[in-house]
């Protein structure tokens, strides 16, 4: 999984989407359901980019967004192992461009009062939030798609990133108009 954590090196998250691939895996809600799936990915050398992991409204159920690098096996294999999983109900892929892709990233950044009006209007103008304030350094949180989370986490790096974390991304399928 690509994790940075306390780095103020660029982004290295966002590759374009023709690499990565994004799986929705229902599976029974049941204890080491996750542990197999990772398990399975582990022994076959399937490298998972991003994985986020919830209950869905159905309580016997979770919901796995599992993004996936294509270099590391192809598409199909990597569906036709996880469809032999006892617990998987159901795998879906998520096209790119026709699916809804959200990142959260929380961050504190080196920023003492002189730089922090500047920051604040970054921030802003990304949509993001400050979530606390230290005596040099702030909180700050944004949420959006991973390359917009991408672009913010390199403008960061000018600032000096204490410590990072991002989510998993999650996704659902756009709604067609059609339809």
């Amino acid at each position: 999984m690509n994790e940075q954590q306390g780095s103020s090196g660029p982004a290295k998250h966002h590759v374009p989407d023709y690499r990565y691939h994004t799986l929705v895996v229902t599976v029974e809600n049941k204890s080491g359901v996750l542990a197999r799936l990772a398990a399975l990915f582990s022994r076959r050398g399937f490298n998972i980019e991003s994985l986020a992991v919830a209950p869905t409204d159905d309580e016997r159920f979770s919901r796995v967004t599992v993004v996936v690098d294509l270099e590391s096996a192809p598409l199909e294999q990597i569906i036709k192992q996880l469809d032999k999983l006892v617990n998987v109900v159901n795998i879906r892929e998520l096209h790119p461009g026709h699916a809804v892709e959200r990142e959260l990233m929380i961050v504190t950044v080196a920023a003492g009062p002189d730089r922090r009006d500047e920051l604040v209007e970054q921030l802003d103008r990304a949509g993001g939030k400050v979530l606390s304030v230290g005596a040099d350094a702030m909180m700050l949180s944004l949420v959006g798609p991973p390359i917009r989370i991408d672009e913010f986490e390199e403008l960061l790096g000018q600032y000096g990133i204490i410590e990072l974390q991002r989510t998993g991304r999650v996704a659902l399928a756009n709604l067609d108009e059609n339809d």
